[in-house]
């Protein structure tokens, strides 16, 4: 029995080593995220969303943003991790050039199988 168990550590060991490296990063970075945000502070008047657009656009983030009834902005982030981990951090510190961003609120990143929007839009 002792034998048995041998030969099946070295056959998985033997698996693992042939296994790519590459695979999982690879299928990582074509994964798609998703998620909402709402930025919270003196947002509106400042040309807020046209500068989320186009760093959206620059960070080739697909979504929307749209103005509240409530002085906030909110929205929809598409990307990849990396591309989310940078929008996040220019919406929650950076924004646009007059914006004063108190906070930032967002939701949990969803997988997402395909992107449902092709661009980052801004809606009114």
């Amino acid at each position: 029995m002792s034998s048995q168990i041998k030969k099946s550590k070295t056959t998985t060991k033997k698996l693992v080593k042939s296994a790519p490296k590459s695979v999982p990063n690879a299928a990582a970075d074509d994964q798609i995220f998703c998620c909402q945000f709402e930025v919270f502070g003196h947002v509106q008047g400042v040309f807020f969303r046209k500068h989320t657009q186009k760093k959206a656009n620059e960070l080739g983030i697909t979504g929307w943003c749209m103005n509240t009834t409530r002085g906030t902005v909110q929205g929809m982030l598409e990307g990849s991790l990396d591309q989310m981990t940078d929008m996040k951090y220019w919406l929650q510190h950076k924004g646009s050039p007059r914006s004063v961003i108190e906070k930032a609120v967002f939701s949990e990143n969803e997988a997402l199988p395909i992107n449902n929007f092709k661009m980052f839009s801004i809606r009114r």
